[in-house]
């Protein structure tokens, strides 16, 4: 990676840089791998559940998430986010009394109102199903969605709280070596049983509960225990919630309602001009596009409270060179990833079954969102522990009425096709107004020798891929076949960079990479 700023002569790494790098990459590693292990069992399992259910109860499952979803903004206020940022704060700051406070006030805020919301969202359910949605099966599972909010609100403030920790690694353990097992094994085992999607949706209940019981228990042996001294009665008192949590809940709840409005309008959309079917179909092929960007969450994972507590040292030499190391790894990384998946697209689909693979145009449009997602790095993140979440949401709001404008105009016309163009053009104008913010407002760049170095790699991964895809006719089942394509586009892309993308810094830290995995196995 270049330590070159645009514009700007090549400066040495601060000294502190490949500590952070090594802290960021172990941690999220140990994400990486948990993420991994998830990407290949969903996979596996949404073959198995496709093939269970069909299309027609995938898609109601998804109109059930989606009408979660929008209640949980409300009952969540934006609490569950600012977990990794204050948690960062308190901790390394030694204020224990402002840290136990933040944690046991914000979980008990939390599951008050997500239980009004709960109890709302059954009251209301046939009026979703039946009047929204025109899906009145759906009211049947509608309590099971309202559990999915309750216990998902918990968990995702806990996993903020360890993230703040910065311990992401334990975090992994839980919820995708533990929890993931576990949803599946019981869903099998209920599906097996006839119970179809109440099988599926118990299971999801279940497995949430016993991660929520962990998670409980890991942030309860971090957290310093309260001094045995009294405080202070002159001491000023400490609110239940500090003004800046607050203030930086209310800045996430605007956040959280765009990106629903960004992320899920094309889902409601569907759900009202087509029907259940289609948005199954859909809600597959965005799965599958949700794995391109798992590199750069990785690194998001432990990157966000690096961010905030480098920002509030002033080290912005370091941020700097971090950002434009991370960017570069990332965006190599998700690649050949990202190329495999466009170019098998429709064997990729056709895993979950015939009806799946009409979905093959959405999973090619809406990946090359993802891809510009990862170009451009962790500037959602940089401008959020940077105290500029205004800009955050500024670039939001700008761009919820391209999202809506679009879904509502091109789902009516051309269906499947028009919500990925809508998806996919609301991600890149996102990460485009983002990128430019970070830009601006922080003074930091990637490396544009960084990007011109992974032109040919890139360009050699796309002929490798189209060869394969085009002149190999060994009989291989769908998923085998992806399988070999997605190998072969990492070789071939590895080999390039070696050769012609990477610069000293790189190799030091692919040497030191390489020597800590042989050490593990060792």
């Amino acid at each position: 990676m270049s330590s070159t700023v645009t514009g700007s002569p090549a400066t040495k790494p601060p000294a502190d840089f490949v500590a952070h790098v090594h802290s960021i990459s172990r941690q999220s590693s140990v994400f990486l791998l948990g993420t991994l292990f998830t990407v290949a069992a969903s996979y596996l399992f949404k073959i198995y559940l496709a093939r269970s259910l069909g299309a027609e109860a995938l898609g109601i499952y998804a109109l059930g998430l989606t009408a979660g979803g929008l209640v949980s903004i409300v009952g969540a206020a934006g609490v569950p986010q600012t977990a990794s940022r204050f948690v960062a704060i308190y901790a390394s700051t030694g204020q224990t009394r402002k840290l136990r406070r933040f944690l046991w006030f914000g979980a008990l805020a939390l599951l008050v109102t997500n239980l009004v919301v709960g109890i709302a969202m059954v009251l209301g359910k046939h009026w979703i199903a039946d009047r929204v949605y025109h899906t009145p099966l759906l009211a049947r599972y509608m309590h099971f969605f309202a559990a999915i909010i309750v216990i998902g609100a918990l968990t995702t403030f806990l996993g903020q709280a360890l993230a703040g920790y910065k311990d992401v690694a334990r975090r992994t353990v839980i919820t995708n070596f533990i929890g993931t097992p576990s949803t599946m094994l019981l869903s099998v085992a209920l599906i097996s049983l006839g119970l179809g999607l109440w099988g599926y949706l118990a299971a999801q209940v279940a497995s949430s509960g016993l991660v929520l019981i962990l998670l409980a228990l890991a942030i309860w042996k971090l957290t310093p225990k309260q001094d045995a001294c009294p405080p202070d009665p002159s001491a000023p008192k400490i609110p239940l919630l500090e003004k800046e949590v607050l203030s930086f809940a209310a800045v996430l709840l605007g956040m959280q309602a765009m990106e629903f409005v960004s992320g899920q309008s094309d889902r409601i959309i569907l759900g009202i001009y087509l029907n259940a079917r289609e948005v199954g179909i859909y809600s597959v092929a965005a799965s599958m596009v949700s794995f391109v960007a798992l590199f750069l969450q990785s690194i998001n994972q432990i990157f966000g409270p690096t961010i905030a507590e480098l920002f509030a040292k002033g080290e912005h030499d370091l941020l700097q060179h971090l950002y434009q190391t991370l960017t570069k790894w990332s965006l190599g990384l998700t690649i050949p990833l990202a190329l495999a998946i466009m170019i098998f697209a429709k064997p990729l689909m056709g895993v979950f079954g015939p009806d799946f693979r009409e979905g093959w145009p959405v999973l090619v449009i809406a990946t090359v969102g993802q891809l510009v997602n990862c170009g451009v790095g962790s500037v959602g993140n940089l401008l959020l522990m940077s105290n500029q979440q205004k800009r955050v949401v500024r670039a939001q709001a700008i761009t919820v009425g391209l999202t809506l404008a679009l879904n509502l105009i091109l789902i009516p016309l051309i269906g499947l096709m028009g919500a990925a163009i809508a998806s996919a053009a609301t991600n890149t104008s996102l990460n485009l107004l983002w990128f430019r913010d970070v830009r601006n407002r922080l003074s930091l760049f990637p490396s544009r020798a960084g990007y011109v170095s992974l032109i040919l790699p890139t360009a050699a991964t796309i002929v490798a891929l189209l060869a394969v895809r085009t002149f190999v006719r060994i009989p291989l089942p769908d998923v085998a076949f992806a399988l070999v394509g997605v190998a072969v586009g990492y070789i071939v892309f590895a080999i390039v960079a070696l050769r012609f993308a990477l610069e000293p810094q790189d190799k030091e830290l692919a040497l030191r990479a390489y020597a800590r995995i042989r050490g593990r196995f060792a």
